[in-house]
Order: C-alpha cells, then structure tokens, then sequence
C-alpha cells in the first residue's frame, strides 16, 4: 500500500512539473504564432507574407531596443522631482521614437503590400496582443 502511495506522489509529481514546463513562455512559438495569426486575419498570401514578415521582424527589433530601454527607466522610481522630470521626459522620447519606427516601417509595409492589407495587419496585431493578453489574465486570476 505504502509503495503504491508513493508510485501516486511520484506521478503526481511529474504531472506537475511537465504541466509547468509546458506552460514556460517561448519567444520563438510566440512570434510563429503572432504571424499565423496576422497571416490568416490579414489574408496575405504566401508570397505577400515572404515579402512582409522579414521587413515587420525587423520592426520589432528596433521597437524591442526601445521596449527594453523603458523597462529599465521604469524600474526603479527616481528619489526627487528632478529625477522623475527627467524620467518622464526621457519615456516620452522613447514613445515619439516608438511612432516614428512605426511610421517608417509602415510606410516600408506599403512597398510590399497594399494599403488595406498593411490596415489588416496593424488591427490583427492589435487583436493578437489583446488575447494574448487576455488569456494570460485569465491564467493569473486562475493561478491565485
């Protein structure tokens, strides 16, 4: 009985940890699947998603430099006024710097694709993100 206890623990166990191991983030699914996503709710073609997605990759590096800079200043809060002046004017330099990558690469976008589907590509992003966003809620509230 004791052996058969502890068979049970050990399954349980392993259960456990390959459900949290298969719940681990991967940039690399993610990204596959932010493409999917686009590639069907924008209807591109295969050859208009060989043409755009390298371009849009590299959009996103150059937003992720920016993304990661305002990490970094938000993580600690400055101890006087002068500091958070400075940080808030600093954050609002990297958002201006966030638009005009946006509106470089968009103008980029519309040498490889047509107005209506770089349109279609900007809202599948917008509702990607927001699911994503809502499904990782979802997990937190059921986690607490």
């Amino acid at each position: 009985m004791k052996r058969i206890g502890l068979t049970l623990i050990s399954l349980l166990a392993i259960f456990c940890v390959s459900a949290q191991e298969a719940k681990k983030f991967s940039p690399e699914k993610f990204q596959a699947d932010l493409e999917d996503f686009i590639a069907k709710e924008a209807c591109l073609s295969p050859q208009e998603a060989s043409g755009f997605f390298p371009v849009y990759r590299e959009m996103q590096k150059k937003q992720r430099v920016i993304f990661e800079k305002m990490r970094r200043l938000g993580k600690i809060k400055p101890a006087d006024e002068a500091g958070c002046r400075k940080a808030i004017s600093e954050r609002d330099a990297m958002d201006l710097e966030l638009k005009q990558i946006q509106q470089i690469y968009h103008e980029r976008f519309f040498m490889v694709l047509p107005a209506s589907k770089v349109y279609d590509v900007i809202k599948a992003e917008e509702r990607f993100h927001r699911r994503m966003m809502k499904g990782w809620a979802k997990e937190r509230r059921g986690n607490n």
